[in-house]
């Protein structure tokens, strides 16, 4: 659980659906060249009690944004905070609430974030660059 940045599952949306995410933090490798908001295939988005936001130890770099509420059709989420991708700064790991669908390799931008975050977690570099030892 710590590894993870604490908090338990809450609730989710049902069916899977695409959704607007925002780019929380702008300067880090795996957010590197993505656009500030942009749209991702569809998906069983998780939210999470308590946050992992509210870790001083975790810093999120996308959140579904708040444009989609209420979001769902069975099992509706109507607010909350909804971080998706996110780092515990404890490690070297990234945690990314995407891959639901048969359609998650279909976005540039979510490619990219993929690419970037895979990347940063197999690099040598202390900062995480991956193109520097």
């Amino acid at each position: 659980m710590d590894f993870l940045g604490g908090g338990v599952f809450y609730c989710n949306n049902w069916p899977p659906q695409p959704v607007k995410v925002e780019v929380d933090t702008s300067n880090h490798p795996v957010t590197k060249n993505l656009p500030a908001s942009f749209i991702v295939p569809e998906s069983e988005w998780y939210q999470w009690n308590p946050s992992p936001r509210e870790n001083k130890e975790v810093e999120v770099f996308l959140s579904l944004s708040p444009d989609n509420y209420p979001l769902g059709i069975k099992d509706v989420v109507r607010f909350g905070d909804f971080p998706l991708v996110w780092t515990h700064k404890k490690y070297r790991m990234i945690y990314l609430n995407m891959g639901h669908g048969d359609d998650e390799f279909t976005d540039a931008a979510q490619k990219l974030l993929f690419i970037n975050a895979f990347r940063w977690v197999v690099s040598n570099s202390p900062k995480g660059d991956p193109f520097q030892k």
